[in-house]
């Protein structure tokens, strides 16, 4: 490898340690910001694509995740794809939320109803113009965070 390669491939690194959580679709580590305690109302969130999710307390893993605020919670949707946060999530409902640079401690339960599944496709559908790809409760992993 030429001195170049290795430069380019050095400040990668170098800047994907940095950012303090995950770089666009690659998974990151602990998040880094201000801690507050969760808001009253998410209804800021509406104005957010979106924000960073960590999972796994004792080792932590962030990823980029969309979220729908509903009443007082935030719900974060992986389809009926078993992603390692939802393992995680389902192992320890400990998670941080980092939205517009500030952190919130909260707690994660999958949704089983297919009413509120239904009114979270309802509010998905109106902050990102589509429809979840999988609206079946038993087989999608929704999951609504709610503070500690």
């Amino acid at each position: 490898m030429t001195a170049k390669p290795r430069l380019i491939a050095l400040s990668l690194g170098v800047l994907l340690v940095a950012c303090g959580g995950p770089f666009v679709l690659l998974p990151g580590g602990s998040l880094e910001g201000k801690t507050e305690p969760a808001p009253q109302s998410w209804s800021f969130t509406d104005a957010i694509d979106t924000v960073q999710l960590e999972t796994n307390p004792a080792d932590p893993y962030s990823v980029n995740i969309w979220v729908v605020a509903l009443s007082d919670a935030l719900y974060v949707h992986a389809g009926d794809n078993r992603a390692a946060w939802v393992e995680h999530m389902e192992s320890d409902p400990d998670v941080r939320l980092r939205a517009d640079g500030t952190i919130y401690d909260l707690a994660g339960a999958r949704v089983e109803s297919q009413g509120e599944f239904d009114h979270f496709s309802d509010a998905y559908e109106k902050k990102y113009g589509r429809r979840p790809g999988n609206e079946n409760v038993a087989e999608a992993y929704l999951f609504r965070l709610t503070p500690r």
